[in-house]
């Protein structure tokens, strides 16, 4: 199942680079990622499929993990358009939005939802 974890780090050099050493040394695929700052955080969103080993080794290098959410992953075309109509859809089915952010390769965008369900149903 993809998984959003939210990492929630320092905002300082090497920090994305202790998770992503972590996330590897434990054998964690990140299949997407997304990365703010603000008020002396970073707050990371990382796609995962295997939830439980993600925070197992997120945790074990001393990260907090704020939220764990599926998520759903939806192949779009690489083509002016796109997200529009992909968000048109959802909105049309009343599904709200709550974090949206691309995958590492191909062209899919990893959507976060109050309602993944009826989000399913409109894709």
């Amino acid at each position: 199942m993809a998984t959003d974890l939210t990492v929630i780090l320092e905002d300082q050099p090497g920090e994305l680079a202790r998770l992503g050493e972590a996330a590897g040394m434990n054998g964690v695929n990140l299949q997407g990622m997304a990365a703010f700052t603000g008020d002396g955080r970073g707050v990371i969103h990382v796609l995962v499929d295997d939830a439980a080993q993600a925070r197992a080794a997120l945790e074990g290098a001393g990260m907090q993990i704020a939220d764990e959410r599926e998520a759903l992953v939806v192949d779009i075309q690489d083509q002016p358009g796109s997200l529009g109509g992909l968000a048109r859809s959802l909105a049309e089915a009343s599904v709200n939005i709550e974090l949206a952010y691309t995958t590492f390769g191909g062209v899919k965008v990893v959507i976060v939802t109050d309602d993944l369900d009826a989000a399913r149903a409109a894709l």
